[in-house]
């Protein structure tokens, strides 16, 4: 049996991720995963049933109110679904079967989480809003997983039917490729469900390359004169527009992906953050996080919109139906 290094661990990362889990999982994930490749036989398939043995623990946790243990096992929780993806990547073991175990997986540790976190807070205090903290977190979650998939359903749809309609249309082939869809604020790919793209087919589907997209290609809403600045812009436009740049390519070299409020960061403010600061931030942080994540929702679908407002349809063959369910 082969005997993996560090570094090949290393190599599973994926090109960009969450700034948490670059941070604060990545590190503890990959020595982690060192181990269980060389002297284990444990799958993918095996570490996410862990996973969401140890998310279950975490749930019972904050149901009894021990929050700090809860935050705890939520984190391990987590890891070793990190872990799962880098052993799928570094054996090629993934399965079909193992990337719905790990999807159906993680939004049962979240729905569970967010019941025990709400009933253990209004068990002991009879505080309704702790209901509502946990129902509003369990259904922007479960949105969010929802809306991706069906805005990428759109996308190729829309891509599709221009592909078919030839590069006789208005923008041709060039207005295929350059696709905001594909990419988010500073051209990073968005169409992920984080890390559930630690998938077990071994691809990374959280960054760039998912689409083919540069990560850190220029905004695909500007056309550019020659000389490199975006026509019709006023001065403080392109100002902007540089510095999303320059911040978007410093992101890309810490592999951090550059919409910075992501599902991932939003668990792990209500479910690691808050609980280990006590519960008078409880409400207040998952508040905060989660009108961030929704605002960063609002603002995927307003481009999308965009989008099929710019590639709308150009002949009668386009005005076929799609069916998006």
């Amino acid at each position: 049996m082969r005997t993996y290094s560090l570094d090949d661990v290393y190599e599973t990362r994926k090109r960009r991720d969450s700034w948490w889990t670059v941070y604060f999982v990545d590190p503890v994930a990959c020595r982690v995963a060192l181990p269980i490749a060389n002297h284990t036989r444990l799958t993918p398939n095996a570490l996410t049933v862990l996973s969401l043995v140890l998310g279950t623990v975490s749930a019972a946790c904050f149901a009894a109110n021990h929050l700090i243990a809860g935050a705890g096992f939520f984190y391990l929780s987590f890891m070793i679904d990190c872990v799962d993806g880098k052993i799928a990547r570094l054996k090629g073991t993934g399965t079909p079967f193992g990337l719905w175990l790990d999807y159906v997986g993680d939004r049962i540790r979240v729905v569970l989480c967010a019941g025990g976190l709400a009933y253990g807070q209004y068990a002991l205090t009879g505080d309704v809003r702790y209901v509502v903290l946990g129902a509003a977190v369990a259904v922007l979650d479960l949105f969010r997983y929802v809306n991706a998939p069906q805005m990428k359903r759109v996308r190729e749809a829309i891509r599709e039917e221009r592909q078919e309609a030839g590069p006789h249309l208005v923008g041709g082939p060039q207005q295929i490729s350059a696709d905001p869809l594909s990419t988010d604020q500073f051209g990073a790919d968005h169409f992920s469900a984080d890390h559930l793209s630690a998938d077990q087919f071994g691809a990374d589907q959280s960054g760039a390359d998912q689409f083919g997209a540069d990560p850190v290609g220029p905004d695909p809403f500007l056309t550019e004169h020659p000389e490199g600045e975006p026509r019709g812009r006023a001065p403080r436009s392109r100002a902007v527009h540089r510095f999303f740049r320059r911040l978007n390519r410093f992101l890309a070299r810490h592999r951090v992906r550059s919409h910075l409020m992501s599902g991932i960061e939003f668990h792990a403010a209500v479910f690691v953050i808050a609980p280990i600061a006590g519960a008078w931030a409880l409400i207040p942080l998952a508040a905060a996080s989660g009108a961030l994540l929704l605002a960063n929702e609002v603002f995927l679908v307003y481009r999308m919109w965009l989008f099929t407002r710019r590639h709308g349809v150009g002949s009668p063959q386009q005005s076929r139906e799609h069916v998006l369910v």
